[in-house]
């Protein structure tokens, strides 16, 4: 015997989970609204965001290895995986500013602000971090270096909620033929 689920009508599309700051079935049944930096309508910033992302936690990852071992070999290579991240961040950061500045949409939700400090921050606490061990790699990983990379991490994850929360829920950045203004 085979049963079906029926889900009502009046529920929302969304996982059963809550959103973390708003929500807008208005914006989720729209066709979305495209990236202002894409490449035949394939958006770049979810693109560009990944060698950062894994330079920066490879970073945290190679700053535990030292921490473990004393090895100068991941105090190099944290120095180099951060000025990769930085690089990559900054290439990011650009394009997720052109959207941010140009769709409405993105600065009338909470989600797009705090997808925004958090990267800056993480700009900066990464920048500080590669100027900390510039010179010498090995001097300031513990225990400021550490620190940093983790609450790097951190910002980085929790950003990267914020960001599929713009793009998943709100319906920004996605292939799609909607009004960069607010709907």
């Amino acid at each position: 015997m085979e049963t079906t689920e029926k889900t009502s009508s009046a529920s929302t599309p969304f996982p059963n989970i809550p959103p973390i700051i708003e929500s807008d079935d208005s914006e989720y049944n729209d066709t979305g609204v495209p990236s202002t930096v894409a490449i035949a309508g394939h958006p770049l910033h979810p693109l560009s965001v990944i060698f950062p992302i894994a330079f920066l936690a490879a970073a945290l990852g190679s700053d535990f290895g030292y921490w473990l071992t004393r090895d100068f070999f991941w105090a190099r290579a944290s120095l180099w995986l951060i000025g990769l991240g930085l690089a990559g961040g900054a290439i990011a950061s650009l394009i997720g500013l052109s959207d941010f500045l140009k769709i409405e949409r993105v600065r009338k939700r909470q989600a797009g602000w705090v997808h925004l400090i958090l990267n800056v921050s993480i700009l900066i606490l990464t920048l500080v971090n590669f100027l900390l061990r510039w010179g010498d790699a090995e001097a300031r990983i513990l225990p400021w270096g550490l620190l940093i990379s983790l609450v790097v991490g951190t910002f980085t994850s929790l950003s990267g909620w914020f960001g599929a929360e713009l793009s998943y829920r709100h319906k920004i950045g996605v292939v799609g033929a909607g009004s960069r203004r607010y709907p």
